[in-house]
């Protein structure tokens, strides 16, 4: 059965190739987003192992519209970050609620999916509010849409959840009851390397 799995989530050498030239290409054109890195060094790391484990989760980043980018560094990993750095919310995972528990609980009106199921199946991880704020210092995302953000236990036992977006220069943090859903709001997730 692992083998199923495995041979399911991963490239082909030419899937491979074309998202590395993809992600080459969006690193070269936004240093801003990873002063001082090399994606000599990203690409060696791509390359290794663990990289080689991860190619296919980035690649469904890229495939939802996530345009994922190295945002960072873990020195003490020696892991790259990689976020969803779309100008928009990544179309291929709009008009999602936040959870299955939500999902469970629409009696009319489902959508398809929802959020942290979307993100386990792409083995990537919501960004949190915190994180949110991290990749909004890089540039101006989510002027026209919102993304769902990894919520505190504490909310979403009360039936809540978060999502963010930009307005007016500045980074909002808003509530909606964790089973709402819109055509402009999806996710944005991160991985490390």
């Amino acid at each position: 059965m692992s083998n199923i799995k495995n041979n399911k989530k991963n490239l082909s050498p030419e899937q491979r190739e074309e998202l590395l030239r993809t992600l080459k290409a969006r690193f070269e054109k936004n240093m801003n987003r990873h002063k001082d890195l090399q994606w000599a060094k990203v690409q060696a790391k791509l390359d290794s192992r663990a990289g080689e484990e991860k190619l296919w989760s980035l690649n469904e980043m890229e495939r939802t519209g996530g345009e994922p980018d190295v945002v960072g560094h873990d020195k003490k990993t020696g892991e790259y970050i990689f976020y969803d750095c779309s100008a928009e919310s990544p179309k291929g995972r709009r008009s999602v609620c936040y959870d299955s528990e939500a999902l469970e609980s629409r009696k009319e009106h489902k959508p398809e999916n929802n959020a942290i199921d979307m993100a386990a199946a792409m083995c990537i991880e919501l960004l949190s509010e915190e994180k949110y704020r991290e990749l909004q210092v890089l540039g101006e995302f989510d002027m026209k849409t919102s993304s769902w953000v990894k919520t505190p236990p504490d909310i979403r036992k009360l039936g809540g959840a978060l999502f963010c977006d930009r307005r007016y220069d500045h980074v909002f943090v808003y509530h909606n009851g964790a089973e709402s859903y819109y055509g402009a709001r999806a996710f944005r997730g991160s991985l490390r390397i």
